[in-house]
């Protein structure tokens, strides 16, 4: 039998394609979402220490938590953006220091919910290694409801279209993972059980449970769940311009421009990661001018609808959510 050989145009295409692709992750929660004391106690013990992470019984011990949790805890600190890799272990980042340092950081223990939303935004707006259910379910789910079956069906699909080969067991536990960071989970009687109270980002309301229906063979009861696509108050116009100018600098900063579509769906957009609707995203746009104070100006006509960058971007960005009166969570 003649042997076939790839065409060179064909390799080099696939070749391209791999370099483009984000390095997803799938694993190293341990299938743990993070939990309000992780990040703050984290923090403190990585400003002495950022070599604490080494020796994990050593981290198990300053932490008080089990072998499992400190690898969740060193994951989600990185994928919050809180610390980052390097010569002497992990580090706090300028973003984790401003937020969670507890002698200059804005909310060390997590109590205003503008926190809330930008660790989530944080988590699911990461272009390079992104958590592929989040990247996945928040910016390429079509569907309205959220089902686990379908879902599943549909990960075991994009990792074979990938050619990345996870078993349906990783796959399971991270979109568990995923749900239980937005939804408590509930024993067989219903009640919602205390230590999935500790899952800081339920606190958002980003996903609902909504009712149940039979597997497709009509087999056994799955829960529905869907996401909050409502007006959210909670976002302030500070948070919105932080989030905006953050997706500016990552995803679009050769754009002079920002288009209402660049804002409302495009992958990693404050419309996309938020479920922010049209209307709501176009009503704060009316105000940028002021809100932003000069840094973004907004055009809106028949033909054509534009966020312009008019000044230049400053560092006190962060700062600026934090200094009206904090919104609890």
């Amino acid at each position: 039998m003649k042997k076939v050989i790839p065409s060179a145009s064909s390799t080099g295409a696939s070749e391209r394609e791999d370099r483009t692709r984000p390095a997803y992750r799938y694993s190293g929660h341990e299938t743990f979402p993070f939990r309000y004391s992780w990040l703050p106690k984290a923090v403190v013990e990585l400003t002495s220490n950022a070599a604490l992470f080494s020796d994990d019984e050593r981290a198990m011990v300053r932490l008080g938590v089990g072998k499992n949790m400190v690898k969740a805890i060193r994951f989600w600190v990185q994928a919050a953006g809180i610390a980052a890799p390097d010569q002497k272990g992990l580090t706090i980042t300028d973003f984790g220091r401003e937020l969670l340092s507890e002698s200059e950081g804005h909310d060390p223990y997590l109590e205003d919910i503008q926190t809330l939303w930008l660790i989530h935004w944080k988590i699911a707006s990461n272009a390079t290694e992104p958590l592929f259910a989040w990247e996945f379910l928040l910016n390429r789910w079509q569907r309205s409801d959220i089902i686990r079956s379908e879902v599943l069906a549909t990960f075991k699909q994009e990792a074979a279209r990938m050619e990345k080969e996870l078993s349906e067991v990783t796959l399971a536990q991270h979109f568990d993972t995923f749900l239980h960071t937005y939804i408590p989970t509930r024993s067989a009687k219903g009640d919602v059980r205390e230590e999935n109270l500790d899952s800081p980002l339920v606190e958002l309301d980003l996903i609902r449970k909504i009712g149940e229906k039979r597997s497709g063979d009509g087999g056994r009861l799955e829960s529905v769940y869907a996401f909050n696509r409502d007006a959210k108050t909670s976002i302030s116009p500070e948070l919105f311009i932080y989030c905006i100018e953050d997706y500016w600098r990552t995803r679009a900063a050769s754009e002079e421009t920002l288009s209402i579509r660049d804002i409302t769906v495009k992958t990693g957009s404050v419309g996309q990661l938020f479920k922010l609707p049209e209307a709501d995203i176009r009503e704060r746009l009316l105000t940028i001018k002021e809100d932003s104070k000069g840094l973004f100006d907004y055009k809106e006509s028949a033909a054509l609808s534009q966020l312009i960058r008019v000044g230049p971007s400053h560092t006190r960005l962060l700062a600026s959510v934090y200094e009206g009166e904090p919104v609890y969570a």
